[in-house]
Order: C-alpha cells, then structure tokens, then sequence
C-alpha cells in the first residue's frame, strides 16, 4: 500500500466537471485521499511541474485514448530527465460518454443546443438523427461553460456533458451515451512523487532510446523476449531533439522491484543509449 499520509492536494485536468475530474474522483476514493484539496489546471505540462515542485501534491493526467491514441503531452512531461521524482502510482480507465442535459425534463421540446466543437463532433450522428434539422446551435469552449450558458437561455435549450455535468449543474439527463463511439474511453494515471511496492497485480512502463544502427532496437526487444515477458504496449515517438532518432515507450506485467524484472530492466539498459522507469504500479 502506498504512503500518502502527506498528501495535501491533487492536481487534474481541468476544467471542473470534467473526465479529468471523474478520473480524480475515483482516485480520491480508492486511496482514501479525501482530506487532499482537488485543483483543476489547464494543461498536463503543469500538472506535472507542479507536482514535482510541490512536496505533498499528487497529479491526474491522461495518457491514452481509445480514438486519438497516445496522449503525447504527458509522455513528453513524464520523460524529461528533470522529473526525476515523478512517477505513475495507478491507473484507471474512464469510459467517454456524453449527454444531452438541460434544465428541463422534455426530450421532444429541445429546439437548440450549447456545446462545444469536440462535443458535437463526437455526438453528430445523434445530432443529427435525433434533432430538430433546424437545430439553433451555439458554440462555446467547454461543457461546463455550456452548463453554465444553459441559465441565460429558456428550457427549450440544452447542452452535451457528461453525467458529472448534470450533477454539478444541477441538470437533468434528457439521453445517455449519445457519442456515436460507445467504446471511446481515455486511460488516466494517478502520478507522484511516492515510493509503490508490489501488489501482485503490477504493470511497469518504461522509455528508452536506442543507438541509431541497425538490429539496436531488436536487440532491446529479444531482451523481453529471452526472459519471457510479454510486452502489453509499445509505441514510438520522433525524438524533438533529432528527427532521426525515435523514443520508445513500453509496458509490461510485473513491478520494477521484483528481480526478474530488476534484471531485465538492466540489460535493456546497457543496451539502451537513455532508459527512464515512468512506473510500476497496480493494474
């Protein structure tokens, strides 16, 4: 079990009401971090500068969609050599469903909509199946904003959000996981500066670089292969520095302090031009 007896706030995602905030919420709830204060922030870059400046803070940040992928930003954050003490402590996965909200409680009276682009582009089969053709759409920057927008329109009018929205706005939920993608869902990590310890149910991730020759990065993956561990994720990434080189990120069952893992890491180490451990951590 983790030590977070000191810890005094969590940073997420931002803005309030959001994915971000229900995968923060979980957090609080599974580790009993309910005396910790929650602050939204913009950008995961931040999230994790804060963390690492800040003693007694821990972060929520995405790290993958089921539609657009790797989420580059926190790779690029957590990577840095300067976030040496940061690290992922937990996972969790956060189903992406939207709905249709507003303050009255008539499907069939809805004569407008308040949301945001990304929100309308993954509902627009809804949208436009469901919808009066001449829908009166209005545009803001956010769900929460939308929630907010809500008040200075009449209750023929609704907005897209998530059921957090709905309760944090007080508005009632006129339709369910209206996203055309039902399966869409981001996976977030829970990220400090906090020592983990294995659980049994462990995953460790971990980047490296190879030396620019042919066979480099073969060689690194016959290691996984040789001490029969399975890779469960793997992708690449061009390097910021040098378009010629490529960084890769792996995961794998198992926790960094057990030995067949230690020992593993360490050979792929002397083969590895940079190698930094993100994680081990429960899965």
């Amino acid at each position: 079990m983790m030590n977070f007896e000191n810890i005094i706030r969590i940073a997420y995602l931002g803005p309030e009401a959001s994915f971000g905030e229900m995968a923060n919420d979980f957090f609080i709830k599974k580790y009993n971090l309910e005396k910790a204060y929650p602050t939204p922030m913009p950008s995961v870059r931040q999230i994790v500068e804060y963390v690492q400046t800040n003693p007694g803070t821990l972060g929520v940040v995405p790290v993958e969609n089921s539609v657009i992928g790797t989420v580059r930003e926190t790779l690029d954050t957590l990577m840095k050599p300067e976030n040496t003490q940061i690290n992922i402590l937990a996972e969790t996965v956060i189903p992406i469903q939207y709905c249709l909200v507003s303050r009255t409680t008539e499907f069939y009276s809805i004569t407008g909509i308040i949301a945001n682009q990304q929100a309308m582009g993954q509902c627009r089969e809804f949208i436009e199946k469901e919808l009066p053709r001449n829908l009166n759409i209005i545009e803001v920057t956010n769900p929460p904003e939308a929630a907010i927008t809500l008040r200075e329109y009449n209750l023929t009018y609704a907005s897209i959000g998530s059921k957090k929205i709905a309760e944090a706005y007080n508005l009632n939920i006129l339709k369910e996981n209206i996203n055309d993608d039902k399966s869409n869902r981001t996976s977030y990590v829970l990220i400090g500066a906090v020592d983990t310890n294995p659980t049994g149910n462990d995953k460790t991730t971990l980047t490296f670089t190879t030396e620019n020759r042919p066979g480099a990065l073969m060689e690194i993956l016959n290691i996984f292969y040789e001490n029969n561990i399975n890779l469960s994720y793997i992708s690449s990434q061009q390097s910021k520095q040098d378009e010629n080189d490529y960084i890769f990120v792996v995961s794998f069952d198992g926790h960094a302090k057990e030995k067949y893992i230690s020992d593993t890491i360490k050979q792929v180490q002397d083969k590895a031009a940079y190698l930094k451990i993100i994680g081990s951590y429960e899965k």
